[in-house]
């Protein structure tokens, strides 16, 4: 039963968690182009989307990835070292996790960056930016769902072709975008 209860707790919080980063990489594609408004707008924005973006990372970002790593470590542990063991899905899953702590902890650097008028990245690097907790979201999702089925190697690697995909149409939407626009 306990296990069944931080599996719960664990989908509630890795939920909570990707919401915020979501929303928080949204942010940043705002506040960057925030950078290129006229005054009195590009004050009042970045202000505000400063704001917004410590609220979301400390109310909700921090809380949630907390609780969804003790969850998860807490349901490895009842299940045991053996079986640990024989999940090789599970090492790339954490593998991943340790990646999106990582982008977790870049995005407050990001923040800081961005509050202190530097500005970190283009629009377009932000909106990559942005799909980075989508990218880690499909490879987590997929290994916990597919576990042992299959190769792990080949389930990232297909989704990293499905991946790198969806860049070149976004980067080839946003060329087409550009030049419309400049007819």
């Amino acid at each position: 039963m306990a296990i069944l209860i931080f599996k719960i707790i664990h989908f509630v919080f890795f939920v909570s968690w990707f919401a915020a980063m979501f929303y928080l990489g949204r942010m940043f594609v705002y506040h960057v182009e925030a950078f290129e408004k006229p005054e009195p707008d590009q004050s009042i924005l970045i202000k505000q989307i400063g704001l917004m973006e410590w609220r979301v990372y400390r109310i909700i970002m921090n809380p949630a990835m907390i609780i969804t790593w003790i969850a998860g470590l807490a349901m490895i542990y009842l299940y045991g070292w053996e079986w640990f063991k024989i999940n090789t899905w599970l090492h790339f899953k954490i593998l991943f996790l340790l990646i999106l702590s990582a982008y977790h902890g870049y995005s407050k650097g990001v923040i800081k960056k961005l509050q202190s008028g530097i500005i970190p990245m283009t629009p377009m690097q932000s909106r990559l930016f942005n799909e980075i907790p989508t990218v880690m979201l499909i490879l987590i999702v997929s290994l916990a769902v597919m576990k042992n089925m299959t190769n792990p190697m080949i389930l990232i690697g297909s989704i990293l072709i499905i991946i790198a995909l969806l860049i070149t149409f976004t980067k080839l939407y946003k060329s087409i975008r550009e030049k419309n626009s400049n007819s």
